[in-house]
């Protein structure tokens, strides 16, 4: 027994974060617009992009130009779709994200991992978005933002989650059965 409460409570401080995050995580997946509302909103109106003041037009050369000075060596593919959030827009893929163009306006956005970062024609940025609910379920899922490790930690933890679990409840009813079997004794030997 006493091994079991030894095995128990170290897998009860190491499995404790990763409970933490799934018990979080299944929060949002069940409430998503509950858990959405505590966290930062948009605040940014793209509508603004056309009251720039000094727009700057150009074409998917342009926009090809624009991807390859942001993130220089990278391996960009124009992407099928022309239009983003309702404007003309020059996609391009790369391994880590995207870059779109708002080829009316200049205005661009560069999408990586988790954030979406929205700038003026002029390189100032103006909105940073990251989208938690990519980010709760890729928690969820794995343990943690990365795709390099898979899931198998994840799935370790769930073994240990089984087995603490398992070792908790035997823990919990053993005292109470043994307590229970000596009633029983001291009444039958009465």
């Amino acid at each position: 027994m006493r091994l079991l409460k030894t095995v128990h409570g170290w897998l009860g401080f190491f499995v404790l974060p990763w409970v933490l995050i799934i018990g979080l995580t299944g929060l949002y997946l069940n409430h998503e617009d509950l858990v959405l509302g505590l966290l930062p909103a948009d605040t940014y109106d793209e509508t603004a992009f056309d009251a720039f003041p000094t727009p700057r037009p150009m074409d998917a050369a342009g926009a090809r130009a624009l991807g390859e000075r942001l993130f220089p060596g990278a391996d960009f593919t124009q992407a099928g779709d022309t239009r983003y959030h309702g404007r003309d827009a020059a996609i391009l893929d790369f391994p880590e994200g995207q870059v779109i163009v708002a080829l009316k306006t200049g205005h661009y956005w560069v999408k990586t991992g988790f954030q979406r970062l929205t700038y003026d024609p002029d390189g100032q940025l103006l909105e940073t978005k990251t989208y938690w609910g990519s980010i709760f379920k890729r928690l969820h899922v794995r343990g943690w933002l990365s795709n390099r490790l898979g899931t198998w930690a994840a799935d370790i933890t769930a073994a240990a989650m089984v087995v603490f679990g398992v070792s908790g409840i035997v823990l919990f009813l053993s005292p109470r059965l043994r307590r229970l079997r000596n009633r029983r004794q001291r009444r039958s030997a009465s």
